[in-house]
């Protein structure tokens, strides 16, 4: 991985497939990344909100560095999350992804007690000088209470180590805030999440998509990058259409906010890519009638020899 260019593309945040609470599923993960790399991502996000780090035990998530990085064997630039309540984890966790070979670490804040902007600074002060890799931040408020400001991730990214930005937040006028403050970093990456919105943040400067959806149709979210980077408006209105259509589908079955991790990981199941749609505790998967609701959602798709007609 170019630390000098911005790492730019669809960087899948991969799930991680269980067979239990304590067990990787090691042959669904090498059938999974196998599946990514042949539709064309640029990278590989292991442990983040859809890989349910913070429901793993921290044996699994060793185990999932490790086997993720044999088989990517330095394929494709590997991000691991460390992200933690406590810093020494973080750091412990990030240099478990050194010795694998992973490319960088990604850190979200510490959760549960929520940080002042002077307090989240500090954070950054003192964990990115002890990790043995680069970070990327990780802005995810709906789940850790708080968001960077973007004069703090301008403060944190004074360390040259800091190497990008992945934002959740699903608010382009914040992402854009964000992205006018380090347009003096060239080399700083601007990566969101929500896949409903990669497209026209592209369009708009962003330099990729950590997109859940990859897992599923890994071709569809390369190509919509590969439209919005060549400024083709026609090719993103017609890739949007299919984006939003598993999104208010797959991700929609069920009544809580758990519906994206299980439709998701039911519909990798149901295409053969993982052998089970196991969700860590505290979630479960669906029962049969969501299983038939997420069947009826991928057969209304224009799916051939299960991948889409773009």
């Amino acid at each position: 991985m170019d630390k000098r260019q911005p790492l730019c593309g669809i960087i899948p945040p991969l799930v991680t497939p269980l067979s239990d609470n304590e067990t990787l599923d090691t042959d669904s993960l090498e059938r999974l990344i196998e599946h990514l790399i042949a539709g064309g991502v640029h990278g590989l996000f292991i442990l983040g909100t859809t890989g349910e780090e913070q429901s793993l035990s921290y044996k699994l998530r060793k185990e999932m560095i490790q086997q993720a990085a044999r088989i990517n064997n330095g394929r494709l630039p590997l991000l691991v999350c460390v992200t933690d309540t406590s810093i020494v984890e973080s750091i412990r966790l990030a240099h478990v992804a050194a010795d694998s070979g992973a490319d960088a670490v990604v850190s979200a804040p510490p959760y549960y007690f929520a940080p002042g902007q002077p307090e989240l600074a500090q954070f950054y002060e003192e964990l990115v000088p002890q990790l043995p890799l680069p970070v990327y931040l990780y802005n995810m408020p709906s789940h850790v209470k708080v968001s960077f400001a973007p004069d703090t991730v301008r403060r944190i990214a004074q360390n040259p180590r800091v190497l990008g930005f992945k934002d959740s937040s699903a608010n382009t006028v914040y992402f854009q805030s964000v992205l006018y403050k380090m347009r003096e970093r060239p080399d700083f990456s601007m990566l969101v999440g929500p896949e409903e919105i990669t497209g026209e943040c592209v369009l708009l400067g962003a330099h990729g998509g950590i997109n859940g959806g990859a897992n599923m149709f890994p071709e569809l979210y390369v190509a919509m990058y590969d439209a919005a980077k060549a400024g083709d408006l026609q090719r993103v209105l017609h890739l949007q259409q299919l984006i939003m259509q598993i999104s208010t589908t797959i991700y929609t079955v069920g009544q809580h906010d758990s519906s994206y991790l299980k439709g998701l990981k039911c519909a990798l199941s149901l295409l053969g890519i993982i052998n089970d749609d196991f969700v860590a505790s505290p979630f479960y998967k669906f029962n049969a009638p969501e299983r038939e609701k997420i069947r009826q959602a991928l057969a209304a798709l224009p799916l051939s020899n299960g991948k889409l007609e773009l």
